[in-house]
């Protein structure tokens, strides 16, 4: 390969990784600068939670249409698309007055980033050689884990320092280097046999995600009646099942009904949704305990957070070898109790607790989360034959994301419940209500062990692992 090409090669892949980081990083680092914009907008800290939802959501119904509109368009107009909207988002997100303006504005952000990644990845798929592919994309995946151990941080130096928009802000000089990287490196492809996008089968899907997710939010908001919440959740569920009965006639559905036919990914996806939709919602929750209950700064919020990335990075090591000792049923069914009573202790948490016994319990929550992610990622995608293996990895994209949106909207649902059985007017009465949702959550978590319980027994070896498909695992 020529010293030009080589250079080609690696110049793409900092571009792809830095998209992702992109990514990844503005999924985590508004989490410790929800109470400041709250005080910002004229809101409730614990009414914040739509910020997140918004983007979340947004990335979980686009991600399933990534593939047809890169071969509709093509991967080097669709990649620069995507960092422009991204970039336009973020200035939006920093000039919004209001709570109303910041939703649209990650909804915008959310359409920028739901398409770097996949695209990203396709990209790879057809320009990297198959010997190098699994290399190519280890590099790309490395952002994965740097973002979310940086975001917390990063986000509460800048609120402490600067300002609550400058989180947003500083997408915008990254952007203009990724446009400027995107034009020069990226390559133009286009798949030479277009496959029809399913118009129906996709407004199904995507209306049922928004329908249950906004019916959960409406919950916590309080805005919408109990009959409007009442009919969007069944308006939503009964969208999601009309999908799977029109994509059982379909002759080219979005996601196949054959890939539930394959029992690993059947009971992974499953699992991935009700247990994240516990877990998933620890990133919001425990930044707003800390500044909210506890009196935390910003800063030393996002720093709270660093043993929780650091203990999970560190547990990668170890999922591998606990695997194939004790197999996916045991290890999952064994270690997802574990993370729902991890979760649960936070509702001992209490001003007078020793710093030591915090941060042991943030380093147990860290470990554990990270061999669940771990093993839910693997054994979801192992057994896929190669024709699937696309539709699959799109169709868990879209439930990891889906799964964070419910998680984030119901552990706000519960804490505004707690809310208003405790009160608000004393801090003390705020602290019960978050000790509430930590227990619920965690015990919503440790219900989704039972699903993990139907994995065969010899699902023990370990295949080469396939590639993270986002920075949630």
């Amino acid at each position: 390969m020529a010293q030009a090409d080589i250079t080609t090669q690696r110049s793409l892949l900092w571009l792809i990784a830095v998209g992702f980081f992109m990514q990844t990083l503005d999924g985590t680092i508004i989490n410790t600068a929800l109470p400041a914009m709250a005080a910002s907008l004229g809101e409730r800290p614990l009414r914040m939670q739509s910020v997140v939802v918004a983007y979340a959501l947004t990335m979980a119904m686009l991600i399933p249409a990534s593939g047809w509109i890169a071969d509709r368009f093509g991967t080097r107009r669709v990649f620069f698309g995507a960092i422009v909207l991204f970039a336009a988002g973020s200035v939006l997100c920093a000039m919004s007055k209001e709570l109303g303006q910041l939703v649209a504005a990650r909804v915008l952000q959310g359409v920028g980033g739901a398409l770097l990644l996949p695209v990203g990845r396709l990209v790879l798929l057809q320009t990297v050689p198959r010997t190098q592919f699994l290399a190519a994309m280890s590099f790309v995946a490395i952002p994965g884990l740097i973002g979310p151990l940086l975001g917390p941080t990063l986000g509460g130096w800048l609120v402490q320092y600067a300002s609550w928009h400058w989180i947003f802000l500083i997408n915008v000089p990254v952007g203009l280097a990724g446009c400027i990287a995107t034009l020069k490196y990226m390559p133009d492809l286009r798949s030479a046999e277009r496959q029809p996008l399913d118009v129906a089968g996709y407004a199904m899907l995507a209306f049922g995600m928004v329908g249950i997710s906004l019916a959960l939010d409406g919950v916590s908001e309080g805005g919408l009646r109990q009959v409007s919440v009442l009919v969007l959740l069944v308006f939503g569920l009964a969208s999601l099942a009309a999908y799977w009965l029109h994509a059982a006639r379909h002759p080219q559905p979005m996601f196949s009904p054959a890939l539930f036919r394959v029992p690993t990914m059947s009971i992974g996806l499953l699992g991935n949704l009700f247990a994240r939709l516990g877990s998933g919602c620890m990133p919001f929750l425990v930044p707003l305990l800390l500044q909210v209950s506890l009196g935390y700064s910003p800063f030393h919020a996002g720093l709270a957070m660093l043993p929780i990335a650091l203990a999970g990075m560190a547990m990668k090591r170890a999922a591998s070898p606990l695997i194939l000792r004790f197999g996916y049923r045991q290890v999952l069914v064994v270690n997802t109790v574990l993370v729902g009573l991890s979760m649960a202790s936070f509702g001992l948490i209490t001003p007078e607790q020793p710093l030591a016994l915090r941060i042991a319990q943030l380093v147990v929550f860290g470990a554990v989360n990270s061999l669940q992610f771990t093993a839910m990622n693997t054994i979801t995608l192992r057994d896929l034959e190669p024709h699937m293996a696309s539709s699959g990895n799109s169709l868990f994209s879209m439930v990891q994301m889906l799964a964070m949106s419910l998680g984030v909207a119901a552990a706000s649902s519960v804490l505004a419940g707690y809310g208003n059985l405790f009160g608000h007017a004393e801090a003390s009465a705020t602290l019960h209500a978050f000790q509430g949702t930590f227990a619920t959550m965690g015990l919503i978590t440790v219900a989704s062990a039972i699903i993990f319980w139907h994995l065969p027994l010899e699902a023990r070896a370990v295949p080469p692992e396939p590639p993270e498909v986002s920075g949630q695992g």
